[in-house]
C-alpha cells in the first residue's frame, strides 16, 4: 500500500502561480497510475489532472488545460501539479490519489489510495 501526503495548498490572488506536492511512503510511487482531484466549496470532487506510471501520458480537465500541469519524480516518490494564472474558480480542497490504471480515472470512485488534501484559495 502507499500513503500520501499533500502540501503546498495556501491562500493566494487571482493570476498567481502555485505548485501542490504529493509525497509517497510506503510502497514506491513508480507503482502506480497517480492523479490531481480537487472539491469546491459544496460541490461533488472534480478530476483535475492524471499522469501515467512512467510519465508518458498525461491528461487534464478542461477547466484546467494549458494552466495546470501535473509531473512526478518517481526518484524522490513525489507528485507535482503545477497551478499558473490561477482563478477564484480554482478554490478548492486538492486531493492526490494512486492506484492502478483505469480507463475511468476521471472518476474518484476509481481511485483506491488518496491523500488527506490541500486547501488552495485564491482571491479575486
Amino acid at each position: 500500500q502507499v500513503h500520501l501526503v499533500e502540501s503546498g495548498g495556501r491562500l493566494v490572488q487571482a493570476g498567481e502561480s502555485l505548485r501542490l506536492s504529493c509525497i509517497a511512503s510506503g510502497r514506491a510511487l513508480s507503482y502506480y497510475e497517480m492523479a490531481w482531484f480537487r472539491q469546491p466549496p459544496g460541490k461533488e470532487r472534480e478530476f483535475v489532472a492524471r499522469i501515467s506510471r512512467l510519465d508518458t501520458r498525461t491528461d487534464y480537465a478542461d477547466s484546467v488545460k494549458g494552466r495546470f500541469t501535473i509531473s512526478r519524480d518517481n526518484a524522490e516518490n513525489t507528485l507535482y501539479l503545477q497551478m499558473n494564472s490561477l482563478k477564484p474558480e480554482d478554490t478548492a480542497v486538492y486531493s492526490c490519489a494512486a492506484d492502478s490504471y483505469r480507463s475511468t480515472y476521471y472518476q474518484p470512485g476509481s481511485w483506491n489510495y488518496w491523500g488527506q488534501g490541500t486547501q488552495v484559495t485564491v482571491s479575486s
